[in-house]
């Protein structure tokens, strides 16, 4: 494995890019900046969005229809799932009941183009990410 040149005690690699295709860009970039990923760049067909540590989610326009209810092609993790979910219901996002496990507490949100996106809790507890 390449090593770093600092003493950076986060992971050495992290994922840049993640594509989502979608039915609106506008109405998607409103969302997920609702949820608080960071605006990049818009425009009609195509968005850039910045999640933490720097990967960007490219919403670009769907060639077909996207059925209600499709599992989105990722999930999103935050620090504290319960407070989230608390702020997706104060959005109107109708967020699905709190699910309990061994490593992630998550829920679900319905996005504009139909997709089901789990948010999840973190598991990285202090460490760097």
């Amino acid at each position: 494995m390449p090593k770093t040149k600092t003493a950076d005690p986060r992971p050495a690699v992290a994922i840049g890019h993640v594509e989502h295709r979608v039915a609106s860009v506008a109405k998607s970039a409103r969302f997920f900046e609702a949820l608080g990923v960071r605006p990049i760049f818009r425009n009609r067909d195509f968005a850039v969005m910045e999640l933490r540590g720097g990967t960007h989610i490219i919403l670009a326009k769907a060639k077909g229809k996207i059925g209600k209810g499709t599992e989105a092609p990722f999930d999103l993790i935050v620090d504290d799932v319960d407070a989230f979910r608390a702020g997706c219901a104060k959005l109107g996002l109708k967020p699905s009941r709190m699910s309990r496990g061994s490593i992630h507490d998550w829920f679900e949100v319905e996005d504009p183009s139909g997709y089901e996106l789990t948010i999840l809790s973190s598991h990285a507890g202090r460490r760097p990410v």
